[in-house]
C-alpha cells in the first residue's frame, strides 16, 4: 500500500503515543511505502530527515503539487516532474504580471510556485484571476490569507494521482490523510481516505458524503490508525496485532552509558580477568567516583566478545566495595566491531573533524554503518536497563545515535547527553557526511551538556543548518565563564531550543574532580618517597611538566619546537631548567599517530643533542603510562605545568595540578593553551596560543620566572574555582538541568 499523507496537522500530529505506533507500523513493514504530500517546499521537508523517529518517505510530493522527488536520493521523480516544469512560466514572470496588486511574497523556501498574502477582498479581485490565467497559472486561495500561483492543473490530488499511476498502483492500495482545505484534493473521493481529528471544518463539510472518506475522532496518526483499522490494511489482525510491546523495564533510575567499562578486561591463560583503568588520568574514574556514595545504577558499555567464547554475562558488579549498587551492563561486540566503531572510524572521520583537523578525517560509508549498528546495541541494551521516566545519561561522541534509537524504543525516558570532546564551529562539522543524522538524534534529547558556553553555541549553529529552531531561554556567560579573555570565550549562550516537537535544554559543564582521590594518593607514604626523591633528583633545576596522550590536537610537537626556542633565545636557562614529558601511547592498533610518534622522538634527540651536557638532560621524555598516584608525584614537583593542546573539549590534567598544588599550598604556575576549554574556567592560568612558538615560548619563559608571590596569588584563585566545581557539584548540576523546568532568564544589565 501507499500511504499519502498531509504532514502539519496530520502525520506530525496527534498523542505522542499515537505517533510512536503509527511510525513503528510503518518502519516495522516495508510493504508500506509513505509519501509526504505537502505545502511545503522541499527545504522545508529537510529538517524532517534528520529525524530519527520519523520513518523515512519513499516520495515527497511538496510544493502543493509542484515538486516531486525521491525520498531516498533527494533527486527529481522523472518523468512527472518534467511534465509540471513544463507548465510553469517562471517566478519571474508571475512576478511581473501581478506587479500592481501589491501582494506581499510569503518569506518562505518555494520552487514552481508564488506564494503571496492575500486578504479575501484582493483573493476575489477578478483581474487577479485574469492574470493568473494569462500566464497558465491556477489560483489557490487557503486560510483565507495565503495565495498561491500554481502550475495550471497542478495540486496535491493531481500530482498524487500521478505518483500512483507512476507506480502502477490500484486507487484502493492508497490511504491519503489530511486535516486541512488544502488536502481536499487529494481526499476526492477517488482513494481510501482520512480526515484526522480536528480537521477543518470545510473540509469535513466537503467529504461529508464521501462514502470512502473516514471522518477520524483521534488527531494527527491517531486518526490514520483509525483509518489503517476501518480499511482493514495490515490484514483481519489490524492495528493491535501491529502495536510493539515496550521493552521489559529494568530497575535502573540513573543509567549511565559510556563506550568503556569502568574497569578493563584482559586475559590471562585464556580466562578473562579484570583489573582497574591503569590511565594516569581521564573520565572514567571521575564518572565512577559519582556513585561512590552508594547510589543505585547501571553502567552500559562494549565487552569484546571473542569468537568460540560461549559464555557472555551481560551484567557484572563494578566494585561490591566501592560501588555497591552499580552495574555494569555490557554490549557484546566483536573485536572487528570495536576496532572499525572507535579505534578506526572514531578516531579516523570524527575525532579529527571535531578537533577542527578536518583535512586528517577519513569519510567510509561501510564504516558508518558498523556505527550505526553499535549505536543501536546500546541504546537496546540502555532500553532494557532503565526503569520507567528513568534518567539516561549518555557520555560523547561515539554514542551520537543513541538517543534517536532510544527516543524510540523508550519515549518515556529523560535522555541527557553530555559532549567530553570539543565541538566545534558550523562551517567544520558540517563537513561530515552524515550530520543531518546526528544532529537529528542529538535533538531527541532533554539535555545536552558540554563543557563552556562556546561549544553550546556551535552545537546551535550547528542545528540551525539542519533544522528550524526557536530560542527559547540565553544567558550571560560571567561570571562562571571567561568572555573576552580568551579565544573560546563567550558573552551570553543559549540555554534551551525549540524544534517544535520538543524542548532542548542546554548547558555548560566543566568536568571536576574528585578531590578525594587527589587528596588519597598524596597521603600514601609511596607516594610521599617518591616526592622526596624527586626533590633531590630535581636539586637546583625548575621542572617544567607536560602530560598527555599521544595525539596530534594535543600540541606535544608545537610545545618541543617552542622548548627548543626557549632554550636557543635564553642561554642562562641552560642546566637551570628541565622539561619532562609523560606521554600515553596510543593502542597499538592506531597507527595514525604512528608517524607523530617518530616526529616527536626526532625533536627530542634534536633537542638533547644540541643543549645537553654531563649531568643534565634538557628533555626527559616518558612514552608509557603511569598510575595515577605517580602522576600526582610529578604535579606536586612541577615549577610550571605546559599544556599545549591545539584544540581540547577542557583538559582535566591542567585541573588535576592545580588541585595538587593547591593541597600543598604550592606555587607551581600553570602555562594553558587558550583553546583547552579549561581555558575559559580556569582565571589566574597564563593562557598561550599553541599555534604560535613565539608565544608558546614567552609564556613559558614568564611562568619560569613568575615572582613566588604572584604565583601563589595565581594558584589559590585557581584552587578554589577547582576546588569548589568539583565532580559533585558536577554531576549535581548537570542533573538538575536535567530535570529542572525551563525558565526564562532575568537579564541585567551593567551600567
Amino acid at each position: 500500500m501507499l500511504l499519502a499523507t498531509d504532514l502539519d496537522g496530520t502525520f506530525l500530529a496527534g498523542d505522542p503515543e499515537d505517533r510512536l505506533s503509527l511510525y513503528q507500523i510503518i518502519a516495522a513493514h516495508p510493504e508500506i511505502q509513505l509519501a509526504y504530500v505537502t505545502g511545503r517546499s522541499l527545504e522545508s521537508v529537510l529538517p524532517l530527515l534528520a529525524d530519527p523517529t520519523l520513518p523515512q518517505p519513499d516520495f515527497i510530493i511538496s510544493d502543493v503539487g509542484a515538486s516531486f522527488t525521491h525520498g531516498d536520493s533527494l533527486q527529481p521523480i522523472q518523468p512527472l516532474q518534467g511534465l509540471v516544469d513544463a507548465l510553469w512560466p517562471g517566478e519571474s514572470q508571475v512576478a511581473s504580471a501581478i506587479e500592481g496588486f501589491a501582494l506581499e511574497r510569503q518569506d518562505v523556501p518555494q520552487m514552481r510556485r508564488c506564494s503571496y498574502f492575500c486578504t479575501p477582498e484582493e483573493a476575489a479581485n477578478p483581474a487577479l484571476l485574469a492574470a493568473a490565467q494569462s500566464l497558465g497559472c491556477d489560483l489557490l486561495y487557503s486560510a483565507e490569507r495565503f495565495l498561491d500561483f500554481l502550475p495550471q492543473g497542478v495540486n496535491k490530488g493531481s500530482s498524487l494521482q500521478a505518483l500512483v499511476e507512476w507506480l502502477e498502483l490500484d486507487n484502493d492500495q492508497v490511504l491519503t490523510a489530511g486535516d486541512s482545505f488544502n488536502d481536499l484534493s487529494m481526499l476526492n473521493g477517488n482513494f481510501n481516505s482520512v480526515c484526522v481529528g480536528d480537521s477543518e471544518a470545510n473540509l469535513l463539510q466537503a467529504t461529508e458524503t464521501h462514502s470512502r472518506t473516514l471522518h477520524a475522532s483521534r488527531t494527527g496518526c491517531g486518526g490514520i490508525l483509525q483509518a489503517f483499522a476501518h480499511f482493514g490494511y495490515l490484514g483481519e489482525h489490524g492495528i493491535a496485532a501491529e502495536r510493539r510491546i515496550a521493552a521489559e523495564h529494568g530497575k535502573s533510575e540513573l543509567v549511565m552509558v559510556y563506550h568503556r567499562l569502568p574497569y578493563e578486561e584482559h586475559r590471562v591463560d585464556g580466562k578473562l580477568q579484570r583489573r582497574r583503568p591503569t590511565s594516569p588520568n581521564g573520565i572514567i574514574p571521575t564518572l565512577l567516583s559519582f556513585f561512590g556514595d552508594g547510589r543505585p545504577g547501571s553502567w552500559v558499555a562494549w565487552a569484546v566478545h571473542e569468537e568460540g567464547d560461549e559464555t557472555f554475562d551481560i551484567h557484572t558488579t563494578v566494585d561490591a566495595e566501592r560501588y555497591p549498587k552499580l552495574k555494569a551492563a555490557r554490549v557484546k561486540l566483536s573485536k572487528e566491531e570495536v576496532d572499525i566503531f572507535y579505534k578506526r572510524f572514531s578516531k579516523e572521520a570524527f575525532w579529527p573533524t571535531l578537533h577542527t583537523f578536518w583535512e586528517r578525517a577519513t569519510f567510509n560509508e561501510d564504516d558508518w554503518q558498523v556505527f550505526l549498528k553499535v549505536n543501536r546495541a546500546f541504546a537496546e541494551r540502555t532500553a532494557l536497563e532503565a526503569a520507567e521516566g528513568a534518567i539516561v545519561w549518555l557520555h560523547d561522541y561515539n554514542l551520537w545515535m543513541v538517543p534517536g534509537y532510544l527516543r524510540e524504543l523508550r519515549p518515556d525516558l529523560r535522555i541527557a547527553f553530555f559532549h567530553h570532546t570539543y565541538f566545534p564551529s558550523a562551517d567544520v562539522f558540517n563537513v561530515l557526511p552524515w550530520r543531518k543524522q546526528i544532529i537529528g538524534s542529538l535533538l531527541q534529547c532533554d539535555y545536552i551538556g558540554f563543557h563552556i558556553p562556546r561549544q553550546v553555541e556551535n552545537f546551535v549553529d550547528v542545528a540551525r543548518g539542519v533544522t528550524p529552531l526557536q530560542t527559547v531561554s540565553r544567558q550571560n556567560c560571567a561570571p562562571r565563564f571567561i568572555t573576552y579573555g580568551c579565544a573560546v570565550g563567550l558573552e551570553r549562550m543559549t540555554t534551551a531550543v525549540d524544534t517544535g516537537s520538543r524542548i532542548v535544554k542546554l548547558g555548560a559543564h566543566p568536568v571536576g574532580l574528585d578531590m578525594g582521590r587527589i587528596s588519597s594518593a598524596l597521603a600514601q607514604p609511596k607516594i610521599q618517597e617518591q616526592m622526596a626523591n624527586l626533590r633531590k633528583e630535581l636539586s637546583g633545576l625548575k621542572l617544567i611538566l607536560s602530560v598527555e596522550r599521544l595525539d596530534y590536537t594535543k600540541g606535544i610537537l608545537e610545545k618541543l619546537q617552542a622548548f627548543e626556542r626557549l632554550l636557543e633565545d635564553n642561554p642562562e636557562l641552560l642546566g637551570k631548567v628541565t622539561l619532562v614529558s609523560i606521554c600515553v601511547p596510543a593502542a597499538s592498533e592506531m597507527t595514525i599517530y604512528d608517524e607523530l610518534q617518530a616526529q616527536i622522538e626526532q625533536a627530542v634527540g634534536r633537542i638533547n643533542g644540541r643543549f645537553a651536557h654531563i649531568g643534565w638532560t634538557p628533555v626527559q621524555f616518558f612514552f608509557r603510562s603511569f598510575p595515577f598516584d605517580q602522576v600526582v608525584a610529578w604535579y606536586a614537583m612541577a615549577d610550571v605545568m605546559w599544556i599545549t593542546p591545539l584544540r581540547d573539549g577542557l583538559n582535566l590534567v591542567a585541573k588535576e595540578f592545580v588541585a595538587t598544588q593547591g593541597l600543598l599550598e604550592g606555587h607551581g604556575v600553570l602555562a594553558l593553551s587558550e583553546f583547552a576549554g579549561a581555558a575559559a574556567e580556569l582565571k589566574g592560568a597564563l593562557l598561550t596560543n599553541p599555534h604560535d612558538t613565539a608565544d608558546l615560548a614567552q609564556v613559558c619563559y614568564l611562568a619560569l620566572n613568575m615572582p613566588k608571590t604572584e604565583a601563589q596569588a595565581r594558584l589559590r584563585e585557581l584552587f578554589d574555582i577547582v576546588n569548589y566545581n568539583d565532580i559533585r557539584r558536577w554531576g549535581d548540576e548537570f542533573l538538575a538541568g536535567v530535570v529542572e523546568p525551563v525558565e526564562q532568564p532575568v537579564l541585567t544589565l551593567a551600567g
